[in-house]
């Protein structure tokens, strides 16, 4: 059965990068694990990414239903959007992994009278890369820490809400989050990570989502990547992270 999409069309922001070249993601042949996978997406009615082989920009799009039996599943394209002969990738992010396959087809024919849905056959293989290459600390419930910076002249404090060795994730309105796209390098970041463990250092943006939060209303998710940090900036990382983990076994 189709889902409802209670999240509205998906967005261009909801772009999900195809998996980078010199991964290791691990793959999925197993039929039923891809049709399950599939399911999960249609169920969630996550935004799905799919870029032709000769064009950088992504259709966004999502799954309307799966049927493993056959086994297929329907595309549902924003209104408005089409999909060019030939092979193109899909991307999405699914259980805090990215989440990849190809297909190609030659005419990509919609169903009739529905130019939106594209009847699809299961792909033969997916691709799964984890997010996180390092584990993450969540930041301790009742504490706020909060990274600090300025770019193009204006200031932005933003709620940090973990951390790792490689980097950071940050929260914050879609209105804080104006010019803090995929890629931007931010310099100088003040990283307030409990008392006493002050850390200044430059972070790449490297991931960027939209949520909903219960309590705070729309959202977005800000994952950044440590860059250039010196020996002594590592080991005073290591120091604070192994407080944060030491205080948190405590609790």
């Amino acid at each position: 059965m189709p889902n409802d999409f209670r999240k509205g069309p998906p967005r261009p922001q909801d772009a999900v990068e195809p998996i980078a070249a010199g991964s290791h993601p691990h793959d999925i042949v197993d039929p039923d694990e891809i049709g399950d996978a599939l399911t999960a997406l249609a169920d969630a009615g996550d935004a799905i990414s799919i870029y032709h082989r000769d064009n950088a920009e992504a259709v966004m799009a999502r799954l309307l239903s799966v049927d493993p039996e056959l086994p297929h599943f329907i595309i549902q394209l924003n209104e408005g959007s089409t999909l060019p002969p030939g092979e193109c990738t899909f991307v999405a992010w699914l259980r805090g992994a990215k989440f990849q396959f190809k297909l190609d087809d030659p005419h990509w024919n919609a169903l009739p009278e529905q130019p939106t849905l594209i009847p699809a056959q299961f792909p033969e293989r997916c691709q799964v890369l984890n997010r996180r290459a390092a584990p993450r600390l969540e930041t301790p419930l009742g504490t706020y820490h909060t990274a600090s910076f300025v770019l193009n002249g204006k200031p932005y404090e933003m709620q940090l809400y973990d951390f790792a060795v490689g980097g950071v994730g940050m929260r914050c309105s879609p209105r804080d989050a104006v010019g803090l796209h995929v890629g931007r390098r931010l310099q100088r970041v003040r990283l307030d990570m409990g008392p006493g463990s002050v850390l200044i250092c430059d972070l790449e943006i490297r991931l960027s989502r939209h949520f909903r939060s219960f309590l705070l209303g729309e959202q977005v998710q800000i994952g950044c990547q440590f860059q250039n940090l010196s020996p002594m900036m590592q080991d005073e990382l290591h120091r604070i992270l192994e407080r944060l983990s030491t205080g948190r076994g405590q609790r």
